[in-house]
């Protein structure tokens, strides 16, 4: 590792500073960030100077000081602390004595020198640099263990008969187990992906899992009606971490080349999820009870908590520096040595203060994220209200009795031919960021929103007026139109998740959990109404409905494309590069 002399030393001349720019070599400037404040914002906004940051370019000689800078201000900003060590004076005149006829110590020397960085730009420690094997491993594991938690939503849907049958209750109040549970996955991650920032992925990712199976069985052995929805409520909530802490750990493994990829894996796990559940769901209730429908998610999100306590490694940067300070202080017997992250001391009331309440506040104060959470919540809702849709349609009117769900298949088909159409966008978008000197560019990932956005509608009205008239429309009509559906579904969310990731950044996990809090109350206020509008609205004409509203929705990217790189700069919280 470079000492900091000789780091302070290379960045302190202007001309070196400008030579170093143009012959840096990082393939990811997201490693070579320093945090400088903007005036011109704080005077109109009275924001805290670490809140308002640009990313700039440093060399690779600066690499010491930078990263220190990097992980200084990006501890501060999640822990909200202004404490500034390093200008602390001290002032001993309200300090009790030393003791033992010891004097006071002097001022220890500068804290920068004892803080560990990653060492350079291929460090093994730094995720990135990871074999990629194991990222693609640690990948696709945090896909499944999203996989199940999503499941667990929908499955439900398959039990709702027997339940009916067996508490004597109507479809609307067993429904409410689809909808407590999705009210569990809004609330948690709001309060999962700060503390996710500040104490690293692994145990709340662990604790949730092993919590939500947990519940998933106390479902199973619940003995009235009271008892599962409750249970499915706090299923949801204990649940939940993966839907805000995943997508931030795939900022945390991949490069700005290859996020997209890795993005596209989470995506299909979370819509995937809702799709296959009540196709499965539906002969296991066919052959079994509703209660084996839980047991299997149970049983299937516990052998992935297994596997993810024994595999999973820590990916969140500024964690492993942390874990790398303790090895060498217990290595060397040095305890000067340490982590900027180290400093985030922080009581419950605190972190209630500062960081669980981060999400909701940048929901809601940030322009981008509010509108494109907006139109993530409408599609995810969409999904939800299909779950009621799809049988009335096919049972209902085609008259279908058993495993009604099969033309949920070609929502999947949609869903993948959209994912391998965003594979091969993705080099396209890998060749703008290497022509923009590997920084990200947000926009530039809504290019296939544009599309979907307009497939989207159609697949709805297709769907509906063709499901209207069974006797005069064959079932396979509005089976197709389903996979018009499921790809504009994924063609709206994957863009949706990228963009927010790449403008947000090390606040990723934050701004995710504000997106899920209000994604997850559209998803779980949709199914409650969708039997009553189809029925009495008919499935045409409240096919005609959500068809306009998503219609009306097609501006955001577009508005987003040509002032989404403003709104960002006008932003306490999105980057710049």
């Amino acid at each position: 590792m470079r000492s900091a002399t000789s780091s302070l030393s290379t960045s302190s001349s202007p001309d070196a500073a400008a030579r170093d720019h143009d012959s840096s070599d990082y393939a990811d400037p997201v490693r070579e960030l320093e945090f400088e404040g903007k005036p011109g914002d704080l005077e109109s906004s009275g924001a805290d100077p670490d809140l308002d940051l640009d990313l700039v370019r440093t060399g690779t000689n600066a690499t010491a000081e930078t990263e220190a800078r990097v992980n200084r201000r990006v501890s501060r900003i999640l822990t909200g602390s202004q404490q500034d060590y390093e200008k602390d004076g001290i002032d001993y005149s309200k300090c009790p004595p030393m003791g033992g006829d010891r004097p006071f110590p002097p001022r220890l020397p500068d804290r920068e020198q004892f803080e560990v960085a990653f060492d350079g730009p291929n460090d093994p420690l730094h995720p990135y640099n990871w074999p990629t094997r194991k990222r693609v491993f640690l990948c696709g594991l945090l896909g499944l263990n999203a996989l199940g938690v999503i499941m667990g939503s929908a499955i439900y849907a398959s039990a709702v008969e027997q339940i009916c049958q067996e508490y004597h209750v109507a479809p609307v109040v067993a429904i409410l187990g689809i909808t407590l549970y999705v009210f569990g996955f809004a609330a948690s991650p709001v309060v999962y992906a700060p503390l996710s920032e500040l104490y690293g992925r692994q145990k709340p990712l662990i604790l949730s899992s092993f919590g939500f199976v947990c519940f998933s069985f106390a479902t199973a052995v619940s003995k009235d009606l009271q008892s599962i929805l409750i249970t499915r409520f706090f299923a949801g909530f204990v649940g939940a971490a993966p839907l805000a802490i995943v997508p931030a750990c795939m900022f945390d493994m991949f490069d700005n080349e290859t996020r997209g990829k890795a993005v596209t894996i989470f995506v299909m796990g979370v819509f995937m999820g809702p799709i296959l559940a009540p196709v499965y769901g539906s002969y296991i209730t066919q052959y079994t009870t509703w209660r084996w429908v839980e047991y299997v998610v149970g049983i299937y999100s516990g052998v992935i908590t297994l596997i993810l306590a024994f595999t999973y490694e820590e990916t969140h940067h500024p964690m492993i520096l942390v874990n790398k300070a303790r090895r060498m202080r217990e290595m060397t017997g040095n305890w000067g040595i340490r982590a900027a992250h180290e400093d985030a001391q922080l009581s419950l009331k605190e972190i209630a203060q500062k960081t669980i309440t981060r999400p909701i506040y940048m929901l809601f104060t940030e322009p981008i994220l509010f509108c494109i959470t907006v139109y993530h919540s409408f599609v995810y809702g969409i999904l939800y209200l299909l779950l009621e849709a799809y049988p009335i349609v096919f049972e209902g009117k085609y008259g279908f009795r058993k495993n009604g769900e099969l033309p949920y298949i070609a929502l999947l088909v949609g869903m993948g031919v959209n994912a391998l159409y965003n594979v091969y966008e993705e080099r396209f978008y890998v060749a703008k960021v290497r022509a923009n000197g590997g920084k990200p560019l947000p926009e530039a990932r809504l290019r296939t929103m544009l599309i979907a956005g307009i497939v989207f509608p159609i697949g709805i009205l297709w769907f509906c007026w063709s499901g209207n008239y069974p006797d005069k429309v064959h079932f396979m009509v509005p089976t197709v139109a389903g996979s018009f559906i499921g790809f504009g579904l994924i063609g709206i969310f994957l863009p949706c998740f990228n963009y927010i990731i790449d403008s947000y950044l090390f606040l990723a996990a934050s701004a995710i959990a504000g997106n899920t809090f209000m994604r997850s109350s559209f998803g779980a206020a949709f199914p409650l109404f969708a039997s009553f509008m189809f029925n009495n609205m008919g499935v045409n004409w409240a096919g005609l409905l959500l068809g306009l509203f998503a219609l009306c929705l097609v501006p955001v990217p577009l508005l987003l494309l040509k002032y989404g790189k403003q709104l960002r700069q006008k932003s306490k919280f999105a980057f710049v590069l």
